[in-house]
């Protein structure tokens, strides 16, 4: 395991994603800077907390972190780039988009993305670094409405269950309704339904 050493004197930044392995929708990351004079209680990756859990922490980040942000990759971006590199590219922009700065950033992980301050990558991270912890939840929650928001347009699909993941009842409704625009069209069974000429939804039929 990765030693976590804290940088002393700057303000210290984790990222964590969600979503890479979805078949639809954006992939989501965030980055949070707490304040060490306001802890959260409760943090922790956020696979291992539950739907009402992280609903109830995600307010609490976005209302005592000193700065916190969220980014991500579109589709067509992941269609373009692969998933890593769109997961990279989604880690910089949510850095970027910080209102403060930090001097340094953990990523959970084992790579880093570029970035114009020093990072480290930690495998487990969002179990490890308060501050990953904490990102996972924003993108997990981020991702989750989005998910949910979609299921309302096209509840044939059951987005809010499967939350885009190629589960048994997520292909079995990709097949009998069709490739709708938000899914990643580089991703093997959406690609295999599109070589096959099954793109209704993508149609408009």
């Amino acid at each position: 395991m990765t030693d976590i050493v804290y940088p002393q004197g700057v303000l210290v930044a984790g990222v964590d994603e969600v979503g890479r392995g979805p078949l639809v929708g954006d992939v989501v990351t965030a980055a949070v800077i707490l304040d060490p004079n306001n802890p959260i209680p409760g943090l922790n990756d956020s696979k291992k907390l539950s739907e009402k859990k992280r609903e109830l922490l995600a307010p609490l980040i976005r209302e005592r972190a000193l700065a916190w942000a969220i980014g991500r990759c579109s589709p067509a971006e992941i269609d373009e780039l692969n998933i890593l590199q769109a997961t990279m590219l989604a880690m910089s922009r949510a850095v970027a988009a910080l209102a403060v700065q930090p001097g340094f950033v953990f990523i959970d992980g084992n790579r880093c993305p570029s970035l114009p301050m020093p990072s480290q990558a930690v495998v487990k991270g969002d179990s490890r670094v308060a501050e990953i912890s904490a990102a996972s939840i924003l993108a997990k929650v981020a991702r989750d409405q989005e998910m949910i928001a979609l299921d309302a347009l096209h509840p044939q699909y059951g987005f809010a269950r499967h939350k885009g993941y190629p589960t048994r009842d997520h292909l079995a409704a990709l097949a009998e309704h069709g490739v709708l625009p938000e899914y990643r069209c580089s991703f093997k069974p959406v690609a295999a339904l599109l070589a096959a000429g099954n793109d209704l939804a993508a149609a408009g039929k």
